[in-house]
């Protein structure tokens, strides 16, 4: 995949030198060097002369020091050249940081930069060390220790391992670091995981069987040099590779792999796109494959009867003809956390932080809301239960209704704080909370958890983890909600292990048939691909279509400079938004690239998670 880019006219900022005749002439014969500034604003290089104390230090991929309308800036070399394409008189380089990306890696980055629509410079910042590194030491890579022969799994790693990309569908109570050990033996593997946590966990694990393993980020001089493994999240992406010989991206529905920030790269396609420009195999492992994914990659499953064996029992709890104000819990999920052994842990998911995330007053009957954005405010902490926090804009006030001015209020919508102290009451257990918001590190040691999502990877293991609001995470809106709450039951199931019969997911819901849950129960991933990718194709969603999205004051006018390219479809606006759509990425990243961008600010995301 590539761009179609226009011719790019390249300067640096004096003025030539003129001798007697009146023709330009050289100042100096010295190489040249030409440099990307560390500058988002500026899409292209600018050529400069490499000092002769410089020249052995200064190669392609190299961080430097550059001056620049009077200031010295960071940049990175992207090619050397004889001769410069301007007739400008050229400065010189005025030092070297150290390494940076490889040739290879600085290709990558531009194919990027044209696939998510953003600036080359933001994804040369995330592949570059993040401490300078002076020089790297190449290793030759020594004979690694092979895996285990033997199983079903061995075979599987095996035969995916022989395509160029292949997903393996793997149930969330089997391990797949099998496939990771024979990736690691056809030289210098790459592996992905989608936290940092995970990360770490499998480098540990991979030290262990006898590999050297870089881990990244911190690692990047040891992954520069070769002979290891490297190890890291989505980041590690961008990794140095000397020789790559297999990539593995564990988890890889995960959305932790996209950069929520333009460019909105998606680690899992970097990797792809750089195993097939190395030739080397890559291996995309998921209990619950991607749309994407199975659009692009053949599929390698285990059978039915492992796949079954591979997912925990899971208990729906039909809130349908409960009656209204019964509250978050039902009877069938309090017993259960009563009746947890004392040693094992129950874990309860609301992806709601804060204490009430939806009130109304409950004398008027009138909806909490901000006095100066009109959003909805919260009592956000049991300590300041007397104040109402406004996330949006951050403005804090009194508990007083602004209708009536009445000061007590009905909880409609509970978040995880007032969660938590309702089901201490009920079970008379001790419960913790566990968000985005507490410190990192172990989780509390309390027999009941409950917290967002975030509590689904800081726990390993669990007897129960109960979904409290599970519709909404099906009914969110956005294209993707079926696709992610699924790869959030698929989490959950991670942490209770196999089938058991004291292990129970459970899920409380008003939608029992939904095709999620239908899936889940019946450990067959299938069932929502099916509906799913017909669903996408008949509203014409990704991967039946290239999206973005585009925002902000210069949307209008981008816009409307996209309309006159034949191909492109464009809706909008909504919420300030217009969504542009293409039969391909190839025509609308080419639609995207050709468009001059507007002087006032405009964000394009292309593959947006939150639409």
């Amino acid at each position: 995949m590539g761009a179609s880019e226009p011719p790019r006219r390249r300067e640096t900022g004096t003025r030539p030198d003129v001798g007697p005749s009146g023709k330009r002439e050289p100042a100096v014969d010295l190489p040249i060097a030409r440099v990307l500034p560390d500058v988002n604003a500026l899409a292209r290089p600018f050529d400069y002369l490499v000092p002769a104390r410089l020249d052995a230090r200064v190669g392609v991929g190299s961080i430097v020091r550059i001056p620049l309308h009077g200031r010295r800036i960071r940049g990175w070399v992207v090619d050397r050249v004889a001769h410069p394409e301007t007739d400008r008189r050229l400065q010189a380089v005025a030092g070297v940081t150290g390494c940076g990306p490889s040739a290879d890696v600085i290709e990558l980055t531009e194919w990027a930069a044209w696939r998510w629509a953003g600036p080359q410079a933001s994804l040369l910042r995330t592949a570059s060390p993040i401490h300078a590194v002076r020089y790297v030491d190449r290793m030759d890579s020594s004979p690694e220790p092979q895996p285990s022969v033997g199983t079903a799994h061995s075979a599987i790693a095996l035969d995916a391992l022989e395509a160029p990309v292949t997903t393996v569908r793997l149930p969330p109570g089997d391990d797949p670091f099998l496939l990771v050990l024979h990736a690691a033996v056809r030289g210098d593997a790459l592996v992905l995981a989608p936290s940092v946590g995970d990360a770490a966990y499998l480098a540990a694990r991979l030290r262990h069987a006898g590999h050297r393993v870089a881990l990244l980020p911190d690692d990047w001089a040891m992954a520069a040099a070769g002979g290891c493994v490297a190890v890291g999240p989505r980041r590690a992406a961008w990794a140095p590779r000397p020789r790559l010989g297999a990539a593995v991206v564990i988890d890889e529905h995960d959305e932790a792999y996209q950069e929520e920030r333009t460019p909105t790269w998606n680690g899992r396609d970097v990797v792809v796109e750089r195993a097939r420009r190395a030739q080397a195999p890559c291996v995309l492992v998921s209990a619950c494959p991607s749309l994407e994914a199975l659009a692009t990659t053949r599929l390698l499953t285990v059978s039915r009867a492992d796949e079954r064996v591979g997912w925990p029992l899971m208990e729906v709890i039909d809130r349908r003809h409960e009656p209204p104000g019964t509250g978050l819990y039902s009877e069938r999920l309090v017993a259960l956390a009563r009746q947890a052994d004392t040693d094992e842990r129950v874990v309860c998911v609301l992806n709601r932080k804060g204490r009430a995330r939806l009130l109304a007053c409950a004398a008027c009957s009138e909806l909490a809301r901000c006095e100066k954005c009109d959003a909805a405010v919260e009592s956000s902490a049991k300590d300041d239960a007397d104040k109402l926090v406004c996330r949006r804009c951050l403005t804090v006030r009194p508990l007083v209704c602004l209708s009536c001015g009445g000061g007590r209020f009905r909880v409609l919508r509970a978040g995880v704080s007032r969660a938590r102290e309702d089901l201490e009451r009920l079970v008379g257990r001790p419960v913790a909370e566990v968000s985005a918001d507490v410190a990192p590190g172990p989780p509390p040691s309390a027999p009941v958890l409950v917290g967002t999502e975030a509590v689904l990877h800081r726990v390993s293991h669990a007897q129960v983890v109960a979904f409290l609001d599970f519709d909404q995470e099906l009914l969110a809106p956005r294209y993707r909600a079926s696709e992610r709450a699924f790869g959030l039951l698929a989490r959950a199931a991670r942490i209770l292990g196999g089938r058991s019969d004291k292990r129970r997911l459970v899920v409380q819901t008003r939608l029992p048939d939904h095709e999620v849950i239908d899936a889940a129960v019946h450990a067959d991933p299938a069932r929502l691909t099916v509906v799913e990718s017909a669903r996408r194709s008949a509203l014409g969603f990704p991967p039946e279509r290239a999206l973005a999205i585009v925002s902000g004051e210069g949307a209008g006018e981008f816009t409307s400079a996209l309309r006159s390219i034949p191909d492109i479809d464009i809706a909008g606006p909504a919420g300030g938004q217009w969504m542009v759509r293409a039969a391909d990425h190839r025509r609308l990243c080419d639609a995207l690239a050709a468009t001059p961008r507007p002087k006032a600010r405009t964000r394009v995301t292309v593959d947006p998670l939150r639409s």
